[in-house]
């Protein structure tokens, strides 16, 4: 319906998308977040103190395995959140942008909740652990796009019924938007850079002082970040909230095929775990914390392999 050079008509109302802001769509994106969480906090918390009276399989490995399904898909999901948000800039209006790119928000904050409680797993393959680290940077990257859209278009005073496109095209400066949706946005955007350096130190650093404090302190901001964008996102949409744009239909209150697939697919994780309890798939038991020295030298040494063993 809009084109790159269609920025000169202003219509008063816009097509909702279900597939971006509709019911189903965001309980999905909230409730896996919350999952994540949930198992990250407690895996946090379990090495505070180890419960003496179950077997010696270790009683985290299930929860790992679906923390590290569930982690894959949070930052795959906002590297193609974000990436769809941008080709089609051209004919997304400012409300569906918005919402992608705190969906985005969260999907990194639960990324990072989980990174936080199974960094010494990805330290067994270092080859794994850069894949990780590079996609953690795509998504930086892209973030830092969108929030540079976002920053323009209020910038520039962009009408909410223009797709965020015309931010490039538009002259006008006559924004009435005041300073804190600036101030907002631009912390939004540095915030973002600087959970990705600490989260980068955290993954490659080899001498991990405060371990266990860096866990809980990360927990919680990740948490904080994840609910701030869950409100946000949730107040904002036409199915739980007050969108700021005039939509011509109720479409995003609708349950379609789509949103009900949405919340289907929370049940695949599920499947990996019947299979670790059925035995299917052996799953390596975590590391210890007091061998994480040792762990992450072991890309560069065949010490595991026993040259140079202990006494």
């Amino acid at each position: 319906m809009f084109g790159p050079g269609n920025c000169t008509i202003v219509p008063d109302a816009v097509p909702s998308d279900a597939g971006i802001a509709g019911a189903g769509v965001l309980l999905a994106s909230t409730i896996t977040a919350g999952l994540a969480l949930g198992i990250s906090a407690s895996l946090v918390l379990q090495g505070f103190w180890r419960s003496s009276f179950l077997t010696n399989r270790n009683p985290s490995v299930i929860r790992r395995k679906l923390l590290n399904g569930y982690s894959d898909q949070q930052i795959m999901v906002g590297i193609g959140l974000q990436s769809v948000g941008l080709a089609k800039s051209n004919s997304l209006m400012p409300y569906h942008f918005f919402l992608i790119w705190m969906l985005a928000l969260l999907s990194m904050a639960t990324h990072n909740a989980a990174l936080l409680a199974l960094v010494q797993d990805f330290k067994r393959d270092w080859v794994l652990r850069w894949m990780r680290q590079f996609l953690m940077f795509v998504n930086l990257a892209l973030s830092c796009v969108y929030g540079i859209y976002v920053l323009q278009s209020k910038v520039k005073g962009l009408p909410a019924t223009l797709p965020i496109g015309c931010v490039w095209e538009l002259d006008s400066t006559t924004s009435n938007v005041g300073g804190l949706d600036y101030v907002g946005t631009i912390v939004t955007v540095a915030g973002n850079c600087v959970v990705f350096g600490l989260a980068t130190w955290y993954l490659q650093s080899r001498n991990q002082r405060f371990y266990k404090a860096v866990q809980v302190v990360g927990l919680v901001l990740m948490s904080a970040i994840a609910i701030g964008a869950t409100v946000r996102a949730y107040l904002l949409s036409q199915a739980f909230g007050s969108p700021d744009v005039q939509l011509s239909d109720q479409g995003e209150k609708d349950w379609s095929f789509g949103q009900l697939l949405s919340l289907l697919m929370l049940l695949l994780p599920v499947i990996s775990v019947i299979e670790i309890m059925r035995g299917e798939i052996a799953v390596a038991p975590p590391v210890e914390d007091e061998d994480k020295q040792a762990l992450f030298d072991g890309e560069l040494s065949d010490s595991l392999g026993g040259g140079g063993g202990r006494a």
